[in-house]
């Protein structure tokens, strides 16, 4: 047998090079995310480990000087005057319950917090078409955010059931004779009891004549999946005021997030980062001839990875980021991305990009908010992180969300589990002066139905008129502020009547309100 003699020299190289090999074993433990970058858990190496620069620098840096004047500050924080309507979908008579159930009914229902709002919402509705019994409905853990809570965790199961008290019949459980009726029991095998057919926006005699036998053959019907299972067309009057009432009265969430919002609320309230008496009261001097003191918005910054690259648009990152979005949208979509068909300048002016942190700062900017304002960030993970979010928070220096307002202690109930956090962002929402939503989507439209339903101001962005201004690489901040203003004029709450085929969770008008 032959064997080479290592020479002094051959093993001074030989020792990096098997250090380098394990080093590139031990890697992908160490750093996940360099390895990973399509991964939902890891920031990409090609976009938020690159600090994006800003898109619209001119106007941004004018943005940075503006001033707002006394007489635009006070229409700007102006509640909505009457409308004519008034909310009244708890004060529609009930009727009785005095037939008997036909059966218990479950519904197993996906999605993010603001889509299980809606299920549980149409639930009960079909309950009531069925004269069922309802079982408190069950929610499916989320692919995405894989939150695991339950009914119970997130809504006030007791006022819940109290509400609806004379609406229709509500058990927490089922008995004992039904108890194999579980999400396991479906997952592993085709069940009589089990609907999988229910067509999307199903009518009320679609469920008479599928669903009802079944559960009276049965004494219980599931539905799964139960997602926009219920048509907003074409219902009997009282049904469509059931789900206004259920959406905005019986939906209640727990105790513990509700004093959580209620504290964020009080200290976004209260004068920021002051810590003795006589400069809390310098600063009140003042905050009195502020028309927005004591005020907040609150932006609901809907920039994710999905979203950005779902949308196909640029954001601003360089030829890296569009590599990485174009991968990830590959791996998760194949490729089925009707945007990708179309140009950055096309879907800009389509109105089909969603806001950057830095081009909803501009908006905010525009419509007359100043370094002043006390704005609160309702969001996840924003793609791209605080580098993203830098040209906002130069906007915008009081920019607050959970994390800065609360202690880790006062987060600990609800700290990894997205549906509460959810759900403090949805209380706080609704307490604020102003909302405004980045781009439209589940938690956009519910806030923005709700808020009607209490005539609370709401900005609308009009995507289509600030992509085309975005577009334009050389407008002056004046004009732009004008066109912003302008075409936002009849965007900020006003009434809008539901028409066919809308939802009736985020237009309630004319079907769960009153004519005033």
């Amino acid at each position: 047998m032959n064997y080479v003699r290592q020479t002094p020299t051959s093993q001074r190289m030989a020792w990096p090079l098997q250090m380098g090999g394990l080093l590139m074993l031990l890697l992908p433990s160490l750093f996940p995310s360099l390895f990973s970058p399509l991964s939902r858990s890891y920031p990409s190496v090609f976009s938020e480990w690159n600090a994006p620069r800003p898109m619209h620098s001119h106007l941004l840096n004018r943005a940075l000087q503006q001033q707002t004047s006394k007489p635009q500050e006070a229409e700007l924080w102006s509640p909505l005057t009457d409308q004519g309507w008034e909310a009244c979908a708890d004060k529609q008579e009930t009727q009785s319950l005095g037939r008997k159930s036909q059966g218990y009914i479950q519904v197993f229902l996906d999605g993010g917090l603001n889509q299980q709002r809606m299920g549980i919402c149409d639930a009960v509705a079909v309950a009531k078409i069925l004269n069922a019994t309802l079982v408190i409905p069950y929610l499916e853990v989320n692919p995405v955010w894989q939150d695991s809570s339950s009914f119970a965790d997130i809504f006030d199961v007791d006022h819940f059931i109290s509400v609806l008290s004379g609406d229709i019949s509500i058990v927490k459980e089922l008995p004992s004779d039904y108890s194999w009726s579980t999400r396991e029991y479906y997952a592993t095998g085709i069940r009589p009891t089990r609907i999988k057919t229910a067509p999307v926006h199903a009518s009320a005699s679609w469920y008479q004549e599928n669903v009802l036998p079944v559960m009276q053959s049965y004494g219980i019907v599931a539905i799964a999946p139960f997602s926009h299972r219920l048509a907003f067309d074409n219902q009997p009057s009282d049904i469509q005021h059931l789900r206004c009432k259920v959406n905005f009265h019986a939906l209640v969430f727990v105790p513990h997030v509700r004093r959580l919002g209620d504290a964020l609320v009080s200290r976004l309230r209260s004068p920021p980062g002051l810590n003795n008496a006589s400069s809390a009261t310098h600063f009140h001097n003042l905050e009195n001839d502020r028309a927005g003191a004591g005020k907040y918005v609150v932006l609901h910054l809907r920039f994710d990875k999905d979203m950005a690259a779902h949308s196909a648009c640029d954001f601003g990152g360089g030829k890296a980021e569009k590599l990485a979005l174009a991968k990830y949208r590959q791996v998760l979509w194949q490729g089925r991305v009707l945007n990708s068909q179309f140009t950055d300048e096309e879907l800009r002016g389509q109105g089909r990009c969603p806001l950057t942190p830095e081009e909803i700062g501009l908006l905010l900017s525009a419509l007359g908010f100043n370094n002043s304002t006390r704005l609160y960030l309702a969001s996840h993970k924003v793609y791209g992180g605080e580098a993203r979010i830098s040209a906002l928070r130069q906007l915008f220096p009081f920019m607050e969300d959970k994390k800065s307002l609360a202690s880790s202690h006062e987060l600990s109930e609800v700290e990894g589990k997205a549906s509460l956090l959810a759900a403090v962002d949805y209380y706080v929402s609704m307490q604020s002066d102003i909302f405004i939503s980045a781009s439209p989507g589940n938690m956009h439209n519910a806030l923005l139905g709700h808020r009607a339903y209490k005539n609370l101001k709401t900005v609308r962005p009009n995507m289509t008129l600030l992509g085309k201004l975005f577009l334009n690489k050389t407008i002056e901040w004046s004009e732009f502020q004008q066109a912003v203003q302008q075409g936002h004029k009849n965007r900020q709450g006003q009434m809008r009547i539901r028409k066919e085929k809308q939802s009736i969770y985020t237009y309630p008008a004319p079907d769960c309100m009153c004519k005033a």
